[in-house]
């Protein structure tokens, strides 16, 4: 809105000139004119006179008459400098590895272990070796010795100096160069002869009259000396530890170039201008084994843009494809590229030792290591109130990542283990001994023991919901599982992990399949504030083998290399591909155990994870074993129960719900549901309160409505309850799907 006074008369008359003089009709003098906004913007700029009639750029012909605006208040004004102080980036004073205890610990293990293999290398090579070379090169050595003596007393390095002089015939100066080498030579000589008598004097002294400690400690000192002295330029005495591996320095010219290279015609154009294309907003640095580059892109260019182009990026670096990782940094905008190049290709750093296979014992709520990323970091996934989701292609690492997780969670006593391996190869069969539920095998019985563990999860969600509910708001403010809450054993709230591998082979099983989507989808959104945790690996994520209601809902994602961009979204999330977050370019050969971790940091991560052979993981699960029996701990399977579980559930809830409340009663509340449920079956509903009938039946499409009543004291009011008729049409619709099946 326009409010008086908010322009000034000068300018109002200014503008009012120019919307007359566009109105005339063009001079055919000057018809053709360009306007120069550019000379128009500075001497706006400038406060100085505009539209003067010798100023044809202003367009304003013989009539137009100059107007002047005093110092006007410019349109593009920035922030002040308190604004850009507050805005800029702070870089740590202490690096990320320094206040990382396990980090720095890693580093000086790493400093000690080089500095040792050092040492150890020599002392090895001291006797045997170095020692021989010395002897044998001693004798050169003193030839050596004495010829430079020779030269040194002649004045032999100035003989050059002089025969340039004299092919040049500059007699004055050659003169006086023969006249400073006379003086010289007598000098040198003269101290030569006076040193030939001491020296022998003292090599016989050494050799008659000193100690025999005394000759050992010359003796070996002089070989020392003159085998070094006389070591061939080419043939060094002591040989290198260590071979360092020698990699280019990344500069700003070569990341222009590279980045001129990919496509992107922004950049291209502006390099063939001779321009960057880019702007680098710090400079590249060194960081961890690698170069890392702060880069803004031109104006509507994104990192995913150049995510796209990586293996093109690679080859403009001339680097392998492991070494090179642009990554998205959204805090500051999105064309904001930091470019990480490391020294050495991701895949060829071998297998990574897990920061737990020596551990005695772990505390979950900790979060469980689980790899590093390109640069060489220590990566950690927070389990505690999240599910974890991982997807690959077979053979890519996928169950190894899983068994790290396990690992983490079998070495903390306190986190329950439920185990469901559907493919059968026995890759968790070690961790049997420390699980409550375990399973592992591909058939229908395997297959539906999971599904039972899906039910029995349920129960224990709305069991916790329950017991949480009843807590103090002192021991429990949040709601939430925390570690006092799981240390006491009488609560029976302690961290419950359940890993579900080859969950397809579940989930897509045309009987227990749909049930059992259901269940896992409604752990996942309750469970996880409740100390649930579901882990869940496939290598087929599509809808029918990982419901969709699953997947959306899973916090941490972690995605090792999948065929293309549909299962790359189905387990990162959607447009992650878009995004750049692409796990269709790791390769099939050497990035096995690469993936993109999602959730567990601020912006995706690719993460090596570690690994843990067969050994490992026994021993891992003998020290959780002799953890928990301490702490008697061990519950279950661990206890030697038998593995199998009735065929069924032991109860249907809707049909519980139907028989507590009769075909006369259109609408009940949920709290008198609850009531009769506990009545019916106390074993189940015991402690169910109205909430827990709204959460146990949400799942099942059965949605809570206010309901009319009276209550026990005879007072009329609202609350919250069902529609009978819901109920028995969602079990007609049920029994009917199943008849269908």
């Amino acid at each position: 809105m326009k409010h008086e006074g908010d322009e000034e008369p000068e300018t109002d008359e200014l503008f009012a000139r120019l919307e007359a003089e566009m109105k005339k009709p063009s001079d055919t003098s000057e018809e053709g004119e360009v306007l120069n906004f550019d000379k128009a913007r500075a001497a706006r700029d400038t406060g100085a006179v505009h539209g003067t009639a010798d100023d044809p750029s202003w367009g304003g012909g013989t009539g137009a008459r100059p107007t002047i605006v005093d110092d006007p208040a410019p349109v593009d004004s920035g922030p002040g400098l308190i604004d850009r102080i507050k805005n800029s980036k702070r870089l740590d004073i202490i690096p990320a590895w320094a206040r990382s205890t396990r980090e720095f610990k890693e580093a000086m293990g790493w400093l000690a272990g080089h500095a040792g293999h050092t040492v150890a290398f020599h002392a090895v090579r001291v006797p045997f070796l170095y020692v021989p070379k010395l002897v044998w090169r001693a004798p050169r050595g003193l030839l050596n010795t004495l010829g430079r003596l020779g030269r040194w007393a002649r004045d032999a390095e100035g003989d050059p100096l002089r025969q340039a002089e004299a092919r040049r015939e500059n007699t004055e100066l050659y003169l006086k160069l023969s006249r400073q080498r006379d003086r010289r030579v007598r000098l040198r000589t003269l101290l030569v002869l006076l040193g030939l008598p001491i020296t022998v004097t003292a090599v016989l002294y050494l050799i008659f009259g000193a100690s025999f400690t005394t000759r050992l400690v010359v003796a070996v000192l002089a070989v020392c000396w003159l085998g070094w002295k006389g070591a061939p330029a080419d043939a060094p005495l002591a040989t290198r530890a260590v071979i360092k591996a020698e990699v280019q320095k990344l500069t700003s010219d070569i990341v222009v170039r590279a980045m001129a290279s990919i496509g992107i015609s922004q950049i291209t154009s502006a390099v063939a201008k001779g321009e960057d294309g880019i702007t680098f907003v710090a400079p590249i640095t060194r960081e961890g084994p690698g170069w890392r580059a702060d880069i803004d892109l031109p104006l509507g260019v994104t990192v995913a843009d150049v995510a796209d182009r990586r293996s093109r990026l690679a080859s403009g670096l001339r680097r392998p494809l492991g070494c090179v990782w642009p990554e998205a940094d959204p805090s500051i905008h999105e064309g904001r590229l930091v470019l990480w190049v490391g020294d050495r290709d991701l895949s060829k750093t071998g297998f990574v030792k897990w920061q737990l296979a020596n551990a005695k014992r772990h505390d979950i709520f900790k979060g469980n290591p689980f790899g590093i990323d390109p640069r060489g970091r220590g990566q950690v996934v927070p389990l505690i109130q999240h599910n974890v989701l991982i997807g690959s292609l077979p053979g890519q690492g996928k169950t190894a990542s899983v068994r790290v997780i396990a690992c983490g969670a079998a070495l903390d006593p306190t986190v329950e283990l439920w185990l469901h391996e559907n493919k059968g190869t026995g890759d968790l069969d070690a961790l049997k001994c420390v699980s409550h539920r375990f399973v592992s095998g591909i058939d229908d019985d395997s297959i539906r023991y999971a599904a039972d563990s899906l039910k029995l999860l349920r129960e224990e969600v709305m069991r916790r919901a329950a017991a949480m509910k009843k807590l103090p708001r002192d021991l429990c403010p949040d709601k939430r599982i925390t570690r006092e809450i799981a240390n006491k054993r009488s609560l029976k709230l302690w961290p419950l992990l359940a890993v579900f591998d080859e969950c397809q082979n579940l989930f897509a099983h045309p009987e227990y399949g749909k049930q059992a989507g259901e269940d896992a989808e409604f752990v996942i959104k309750l469970g996880r504030a409740l100390g649930v945790i579901l882990v869940l690996a496939t290598q087929r994520p599509d809808k029918d083998s990982l419901p969709t209601g699953v997947s959306g809902n899973v916090s941490i994602r972690f995605c090792l290399r999948v065929a293309g961009q549909i299962e790359n979204d189905m387990i990162l999330g959607t447009s992650a591909y878009k995004n750049g977050i692409r796990a269709t370019a790791f390769r099939p050969e050497g990035d096995a155990g690469n993936g993109y971790l999602v959730g567990a940091t601020s912006v995706p991560t690719v993460v090596r994870t570690a690994y843990l052979d067969d050994p490992a993981t026994e021993a891992i699960a003998q020290r959780a074993l002799a953890l928990r029996k301490a702490e008697r701990r061990l519950s279950g399977i661990a206890l030697g129960e038998e593995s199998e579980t009735p065929s069924g559930p032991s109860y249907d809830l809707l049909a519980d719900v139907a028989a507590v409340v009769p075909v006369s009663e259109e609408r009940v509340w949920n709290e008198r549901i609850a009531a009769r449920l506990a009545e019916l079956r106390p074993e189940v509903y015991g402690g169910w309160k109205g909430e827990n009938v709204t959460l146990a039946l949400k799942p099942h499409g059965i949605k809570t409505t206010g309901v009319a009543g009276v209550t026990d004291e005879g007072e009329r009011t609202t609350r919250r309850g069902i529609v009978r008729a819901d109920v028995s049409k969602t079990i007609a619709e049920r029994d009917g799907s199943r008849g269908a099946a």
